[in-house]
């Protein structure tokens, strides 16, 4: 049975966390996000542990579970995106990925550092050429004795010229296409041939580093292999499912931020010699707000429920995503309108959270390409085997 109550442990982080965010970035976030400025605040996220929340502490973690996790991503997302885009990244599609699949020399080496926060990482799927159509994946790895030879171009990569370490997926025979020969890597920033550099002018979450990864000719060691030759696109997919659960949680805090706003304008902003938030056609914008919160957020805890006690939720997770962040954008909308002209405005900042929120209906997969998820498990057209490891991180 899933218990609804949430733990005091729990209570206690997403209290600590707030408080801290909202005493030194919430002041800030606005400036930044118009100025550009890389935001997060990696060495305290690290002295928090929440880099590394749902790792179990022998591998450098706070050793807390999924539900943690989400809550975690609900209040960085409060604040802003760039926030939980860095779990996503560093947490969700790499850490998770190297608990889930590497061995134990690989995850002394990598992820016991990651855990801690003493490197960062990130995970490079998408390329110039192919986004969700992974068999038409470029970047190869050339077999050279002991080593793979890596040549490709990864795109639209959060944290591409801020991680260390980069969780890499790449097709064994250049020729072949499909995903039957896919393979992941671990590359380090600092070996020969890997250069970055950031993509600009885009619509929202500029408060954090997006760009491009080049590998061109760049050697490594087989023991950076994760997993087995071919087994890149199981790794690359159980990558996802821990992404878009942490995308789909840091939704649900966007939608809180959108409520909160809403709530103190309306109350304080008066029209026709009575407070907006009077007027029915006001309250309607904030009922939907609260009931897609809480729908919302149920869909996560249930996907984090199935996690902790290790149960493929590949399609509740892909169901939560597509709905939480749908909703997500839909709050941003009504918060703008509830905010008329000023909604407009920077100088408020429910017009950052809509250009926050329009991203995350792209990335860790599409929201049509969770519609065709979802669509598949009713027809019977999608079945999933058990992952090769799926744990809970107690």
């Amino acid at each position: 049975m899933i218990n609804l109550s949430i733990p005091q442990e729990h209570q206690i982080l997403r209290t600590t966390i707030r408080e801290f965010l909202t005493k030194e970035i919430q002041p800030i976030i606005n400036e930044y996000d118009r100025e550009q400025k890389f935001v997060p605040p990696l060495k305290k996220m690290g002295e928090l542990g929440i880099l590394g929340i749902s790792i179990p502490e022998k591998y450098g973690g706070s050793g807390l579970d999924y539900l943690a996790l989400a809550i975690a991503c609900e209040e960085l997302e409060r604040i802003d995106s760039a926030l939980r885009v860095v779990m996503s990244v560093h947490s969700g599609l790499n850490n998770l990925t190297l608990y889930q699949w590497a061995t134990e020399e690989q995850k002394q080496k990598f992820l016991v550092p990651q855990a801690q926060g003493k490197k960062l990482a990130t995970f490079g799927l998408t390329e110039p050429g192919n986004g969700s159509d992974v068999a038409a994946l470029q970047t190869y790895a050339t077999r050279a004795g002991d080593e793979y030879i890596l040549n490709g171009t990864k795109t639209w990569i959060s944290l591409a010229t801020t991680a260390d370490h980069f969780l890499i997926i790449a097709r064994l025979d250049r020729e072949k296409r499909g995903t039957e020969n896919l393979a992941a890597f671990i590359v380090d920033r600092n070996e020969s041939g890997v250069t970055s550099h950031a993509i600009t002018g885009k619509l929202g979450i500029k408060t954090i580093d997006t760009g491009e990864i080049v590998l061109d000719d760049v050697y490594v060691s087989q023991d950076n292999r994760i997993g087995n030759e071919g087994e890149g696109f199981k790794i690359a997919m159980s990558a996802l499912d821990n992404g878009r659960f942490t995308v789909a949680a840091g939704a649900v805090g966007l939608i809180k931020a959108c409520i909160e706003s809403s709530v103190s304008y309306a109350t304080s902003r008066n029209a026709f010699q009575r407070e907006i938030g009077k007027f029915q056609l006001i309250q309607e914008h904030i009922a939907h707000m609260q009931a897609n919160y809480d729908v919302s957020q149920l869909l996560v805890y249930k996907a984090a429920w199935m996690k902790n006690i290790g149960k493929r939720n590949t399609r509740e997770t892909s169901m939560a995503k597509w709905i939480a962040t749908n909703n997500a954008l839909d709050a941003a909308n009504r918060a703008i309108q509830i905010h008329g002209a000023n909604g407009y405005s920077s100088d408020y900042s429910v017009e950052r959270y809509w250009r926050n929120a329009r991203g995350a209906l792209i990335y860790e997969g599409t929201n049509e390409i969770q519609k065709l998820i979802q669509a598949g498990y009713v027809l019977g057209y999608r079945k999933d085997p058990p992952l090769r490891c799926d744990l809970p991180p107690a």
